[in-house]
């Protein structure tokens, strides 16, 4: 990861990156993913995508840290004061394209689809970092419960592929397609 950063970045880009990593693995300690990772592993293959994308510092910081104010008790102020206000808000958008709750599923998917949109007329990096950390999400899918696998694959094919699409993403909007229809229909 590193490596691939220092091709397109400034070493103090790098290090303030890297400073990110070290942030999220801390903050993330003790937590693991279904599949028994240590949870440092989904935003780290999340910023991974993006430095493919080559995505500007900000993005990376904040697709490092885009859990870390839902699963921990950090604040957007101390991720502000740490790595500034922009990777800060970047990591808010995507925190707040996640909080919908009480709604049926239906309603879930327009609310997020319309949530991604205004998120989107923003910045866009707080969708390019939703759709990497979707595109990771799918990658790993096998290992949470059955139902969940078609419900994530539904989702990823009536939401996050067409935005894929729509932005002309097109290896990432074939991927997503394939990987939820690996699910949806196996």
């Amino acid at each position: 990861f590193r490596a691939s950063l220092a091709t397109y970045l400034k070493p103090e880009d790098v290090a303030q990156i890297e400073a990110a990593y070290y942030f999220s693995a801390e903050a993330h300690r003790g937590q693991y993913r279904t599949s028994g990772e240590p949870y440092v592993s989904h935003p780290l293959a999340v910023a991974g995508t993006l430095a493919g994308w080559r995505l500007d510092p900000q993005a990376l910081i904040a697709a490092l840290l885009h859990d870390v104010m839902e699963d921990t008790v950090i604040t957007k102020a101390q991720l502000a004061e740490h790595f500034g206000k922009t990777a800060a808000e970047l990591v808010d958008g995507v925190s707040k394209l996640d909080r919908i709750e009480n709604q049926s599923y239906e309603e879930a998917q327009a609310e997020n689809f319309r949530k991604m949109l205004l998120a989107m007329a923003r910045d866009v990096r707080v969708i390019l970092i939703k759709l990497s950390d979707r595109l990771h999400n799918m990658r790993t899918l096998d290992a949470v419960r059955s139902d969940k696998r078609r419900r994530v694959a539904r989702e990823t094919l009536e939401i996050y592929a067409p935005i894929a699409n729509r932005l002309g993403l097109n290896n990432l909007y074939r991927e997503l397609q394939e990987l939820a229809f690996r699910h949806m229909h196996p």
